[in-house]
């Protein structure tokens, strides 16, 4: 009531402004300049006939003195005739304007009614922050989210009657041999696939305990996605649980992360999923189904947090740009070895400041080995051990670069490949290090013809095809890595896992169409 009050006022106020300054009548004008001369005309000439009674002036020149001020006078006087005082407004266009102006402030309250919330309180930082803590502690348990989304999907569809059959058998089959780590697995999504929710966690869980200090972070962050899917999407204290059991095995591990930001957003704390999401597009994280809600959602939570001019990172990665390698097919071989080595030394300091995915360390490693800088890319190694001394997934990528193999693009399903390309030797490392850039560039160049050579004669692994496509792109041949693109697209066609490996190296590079 009181901001009513106080607006009502405040408009009146001012409307009251317009009406006295549109209809009050001027004032009566102050007599003009001229008839004010006219009377100083008057009083020289009385001052003149003194003067001349005095004897200070001769009798000629008092009149010549009268008749300049009679003129003058007689001028004074005209311009003072014609002065007139400033007439009113007229009437039609008073009213008009008045009725503009009560329709503008009539118009005003009637949107603000339909498009404002007159009755909404204030909500400082304060009391924001504690009505997010309500709604964080507050959650429905598991229970209830569960018997509430169970009510709003509705029955479950029926399933075909042969795999009704295989699940029953299945189910018999867990339930005879509750030790079955495989057939738990199978069960749990299984019955996640069937809408069977609950039955799908509580065996994801049973697997958990099977499996004991064994337990992935991945078993942990598939129970999360299962107890939230049952609660209709809505993560709860058992899901965020699991999701940070998750994240202690594994700190970078995608869906756990997601889960997290995806709470912090459902509990009012969109600035905190905007940190967390944001991260995760500019980390390096793996593309998975999370992506897409990510970035249809990073603005607007981006907003949220304050970051008014957010732009969201582009998709695969932080390589070199198009425009980057344009350029580089122009440069002398002593240019582009000076831009390649700039580019591995601002991922070093990156790595070093912010931190990043093994796939980042492995691709420094390499690359300073490929420079002939096999001290610093030793020294690394060493670091990225203690980094990643409780992933071994990772560390084993890392240790694939440190050793000179081609290291394998994680996500990647298992497949039968062709042998890897050697990596160069330590001999061979301790030579380019003494060669001169224009002889490295040929050596690197080399062996990158012939990596591409084999590969389109006969064939090789998609981490192979991966590997020419960004070399090629980084010495600046942007043509020719683009025909392998083409190549590698039709060797690997079918295999959607390595054409979605090929597809990321060839976005970083700029060459995908």
């Amino acid at each position: 009531m009181l901001f009513w009050t106080l607006t009502a006022a405040l408009v009146a106020f001012i409307a009251l402004l317009f009406v006295l300054a549109l209809v009050r009548r001027q004032p009566q004008a102050a007599a003009p300049a001229a008839a004010y001369d006219v009377q100083v005309y008057r009083d020289q000439l009385r001052d003149l006939d003194r003067d001349l009674a005095r004897g200070v002036m001769s009798n000629d020149e008092a009149e010549r003195t009268r008749i300049e001020i009679s003129r003058r006078m007689l001028e004074a006087d005209r311009t003072a005739q014609k002065a007139v005082a400033p007439s009113d407004a007229p009437r039609p266009a008073t009213t008009a304007v008045l009725l503009g102006l009560a329709a503008v402030m009539g118009g005003s309250f009637g949107l603000y009614q339909w498009l404002g919330s007159a009755g909404y309180p204030d909500q400082p930082i304060a009391e924001r922050f504690a009505m997010a803590d309500e709604l964080y502690s507050s959650r429905p348990s598991q229970d209830d989210a569960e018997k509430a989304a169970a009510a709003q999907r509705g029955p479950l569809p029926t399933p075909e009657p042969q795999f009704a059959e295989l699940m029953e058998r299945l189910r018999k089959a867990v339930a005879d041999r509750p030790n079955d780590v495989q057939g738990l697995e199978l069960l749990a999504r299984n019955e996640a696939n069937m809408g069977n929710f609950r039955a799908g966690w509580e065996a994801q869980r049973r697997l958990i305990a099977l499996r004991g200090d064994a337990a992935t972070a991945a078993d942990y962050a598939q129970l999360g996605e299962y107890l939230t899917v049952a609660a209709g999407g809505l993560v709860t204290k058992d899901a965020e649980a699991a999701f940070a059991a998750a994240l202690e095995k594994d700190p970078r591990d995608a869906l756990s992360r997601y889960y997290i930001g995806l709470m912090m957003a459902q509990n009012a704390r969109g600035d905190r999923a905007f940190r967390v999401w944001d991260a995760m597009l500019r980390d390096g994280t793996p593309e998975g189904p999370w992506m897409a809600p990510i970035r249809a959602n990073i603005e607007q939570l981006a907003w949220i947090a304050g970051e008014t001019r957010y732009q969201m990172p582009q998709a695969g990665g932080r390589g070199p740009t198009a425009e980057d390698m344009q350029a580089a097919a122009q440069m002398t071989p002593e240019e582009r070895q000076q831009m390649i080595r700039g580019m591995v030394e601002q991922l070093n300091d990156r790595l070093a400041s912010e931190g990043g995915p093994a796939t980042e360390w492995a691709k420094l490693i390499s690359s300073l080995r490929m420079l002939g800088d096999e001290e610093r890319a030793q020294n690394i190694w060493t670091e990225a051990q203690g980094r990643f001394a409780e992933a071994p997934d990772d560390l084993a990528l890392i240790r694939q670069a440190a050793e000179g193999e081609v290291a394998q693009m994680p996500m990647a399903a298992p497949q039968a490949q062709a042998p890897m390309m050697p990596g160069p030797s330590a001999e061979q490392m301790q030579s380019a290090a003494q060669m001169t850039p224009a002889d490295r560039q040929q050596m690197i160049e080399g062996m990158v013809n012939g990596l591409v050579e084999r590969l389109t004669t006969e064939g090789g692994a998609a981490t192979e095809w991966a590997r020419a496509i960004s070399s090629l792109a980084t010495l600046g041949k942007v043509e020719r890595a683009a025909e392998v693109f083409a190549a590698a697209k039709t060797a690997l066609a079918g295999d959607d896992a390595a054409l979605a490996m090929v597809e990321a190296a060839a976005n970083s590079a700029g060459v995908a169409q």
